[in-house]
């Protein structure tokens, strides 16, 4: 059997691959959908009903500004950095049952409005409440402790605990409880996003966790 193809099919058969090609190239350089912090404001405040989504405000607080100890103030954490953590919820190593299931339902486009409009809010101060560990925790946060090799939570964090973009939070005003159950995750590894942190973690006392934790939430 003859199994050369006809100059008519081997014709529409570079076609073919001629407008695939096109196709194949228009999509990689297609622009990226543009963040738009106003669609993440309706996101946060409102949920998505049709699909089950609840508004992260009933958790997180208007505007990020969680009045619940347990929940992380988000107002104000940069954007790259919220970002990150909304994916690692959707992998092993920051698995935790509430976040991660409404992270994996959020597109990645949606991940970064939400990012964005964060981003964009002012976080409301907070207060030291133990003033006989204060003291303590301002060693630490500022001077680490040499004789364990914990360097100062202030190097990575900043002075006034306002972080770094992408790859250190604001951790200045944060609520007591949660840094202590994060602080206490890493130490744990049940929270594995951050090898740098686990190690530090690890390092450290549950005393002079509590008294980081308290100092910095009177960070401004």
């Amino acid at each position: 059997m003859n199994r050369a193809f006809s100059p008519f099919v081997k014709s529409l058969f570079v076609a073919l691959l001629a407008v695939s090609g096109v196709a194949s190239a228009a999509e990689a350089h297609a622009p990226a959908a543009k963040v738009d912090p106003a669609k993440g404001a309706t996101l946060y405040g409102d949920g998505d009903s049709a699909r089950g989504l609840p508004a992260c405000v009933s958790c997180h607080g208007a505007a990020g500004n969680s009045t619940i100890a347990a929940n992380p103030k988000l107002a104000g954490l940069p954007e790259a950095y919220v970002y990150k953590q909304l994916v690692d919820f959707t992998e092993p190593s920051r698995n935790q049952p509430v976040m991660t299931t409404y992270a994996k339902m959020l597109s990645d486009e949606e991940k970064k409005n939400i990012a964005a409009y964060l981003s964009t809010q002012t976080q409301k101060p907070g207060a030291a409440k133990n003033k006989d560990t204060v003291e303590l925790g301002k060693k630490i946060y500022r001077g680490g402790i040499a004789e364990k090799s914990v360097p100062a939570c202030a190097s990575c964090h900043g002075a006034s605990g306002g972080g770094m973009p992408a790859r250190y939070p604001r951790v200045g005003g944060q609520h007591q409880d949660y840094t202590i159950a994060q602080l206490n995750g890493f130490k744990a590894k049940t929270r594995k996003n951050s090898a740098e942190m686990a190690t530090i973690a690890s390092r450290l006392s549950d005393d002079e966790i509590k008294a980081v934790a308290d100092y910095v939430a009177g960070l401004k």
